[in-house]
């Protein structure tokens, strides 16, 4: 075990940006399309680059503040898993107090920064907050800490459309759902990578409460994951546009479907990356429509 004393600053900075995910930007990505797509509807195609500015930091913040408070929660079950046995925190690197307050640290800037906009959205930053300092304990208590996740990184949804229209329109809360379902099927993929060794340990997940039907119950979240978008498209009168990108999304998750019908780790973890392009083919759409319609 390293002592965290001897280190010197530019080593610490090291292992935080480690401890933060910093150099593993795929939870960016994944936090950011969810967000990018309401910033672009909510303002018909032309959202404010003060407020989109903002929300691109605040992902990067959130997310680093959330590696750090689940690391924390996480620092006695890591050690027995091995995909996270080297983590800063559970060697010994880092020690749990320098976690908490990177976590406190980063949520006060991401705070800072929601206090340049509306109050509807600064009220809507608490029930961020709540949400992501409540996730990592919940593998404890229940099967579903994947919803949590979805709902924790879906809430950027309607915080968008309140910090771009003042409001929370009906569309803004079908794009909620569509995010939480999708959250929690590559959530679920991401979780059938350590399912071994959490049955081994205790932990709780989606990916164990599914068990043999893990596939169906993913490729049925997938599904209404695109339902959901096609009526959003439906309700917004999108071009051919968006759905050409809703349908590259479906035909990623066909693969992903194809990745997981092993459950092999290594491809169950290749799938679950896979949904960052999922994110990208949905804002192209979403894009598209707004710039050639």
């Amino acid at each position: 075990m390293n002592d965290p004393s001897s280190i010197d600053l530019q080593q610490r900075l090291r292992l935080y940006a480690q401890l933060l995910r910093l150099h593993k930007p795929i939870g960016i990505y994944l936090l950011l399309w969810p967000t990018l797509w309401s910033l672009w509807i909510a303002a018909a195609g032309f959202p404010d680059i003060d407020v989109s500015l903002v929300f691109v930091l605040g992902v990067i913040l959130m997310r680093s503040a959330g590696c750090a408070i689940n690391d924390y929660a996480d620092r006695d079950i890591d050690r027995h898993i091995t995909r996270t046995r080297e983590r800063p925190l559970t060697r010994g690197a880092v020690t749990p107090k320098e976690a908490v307050w990177l976590f406190v640290g980063l949520s006060l800037v991401a705070f800072a920064l929601v206090l340049q906009l509306n109050l509807l959205t600064m009220e809507l930053s608490v029930v961020a907050a709540l949400l992501a300092a409540s996730y990592p304990f919940m593998k404890r208590y229940t099967h579903l800490p994947q919803i949590v996740l979805g709902m924790a990184f879906a809430w950027s949804v309607p915080m968008a459309y309140a910090a771009q229209t003042g409001g929370i329109e009906s569309n803004a809360w079908l794009l909620y759902c569509a995010t939480v379902v999708w959250v929690v099927a590559y959530d679920t993929m991401y979780a059938m990578v350590d399912r071994q060794d959490d049955l081994q340990i205790g932990v709780k997940s989606t990916a164990i409460l599914f068990g043999p039907y893990d596939r169906q119950i993913i490729a049925g979240l997938q599904l209404t994951f695109i339902v959901l978008l096609v009526s959003i498209g439906v309700r917004c009168t999108f071009s051919f546009t968006f759905y050409t990108g809703v349908t590259v999304a479906a035909v990623l998750c066909l693969y992903q479907q194809w990745l997981l019908k092993d459950r092999q780790p290594a491809h169950c973890f290749k799938a679950f990356l896979n949904n960052h392009y999922v994110g990208m083919a949905v804002f192209a759409g979403i894009f598209g429509h707004y710039q050639f319609s």
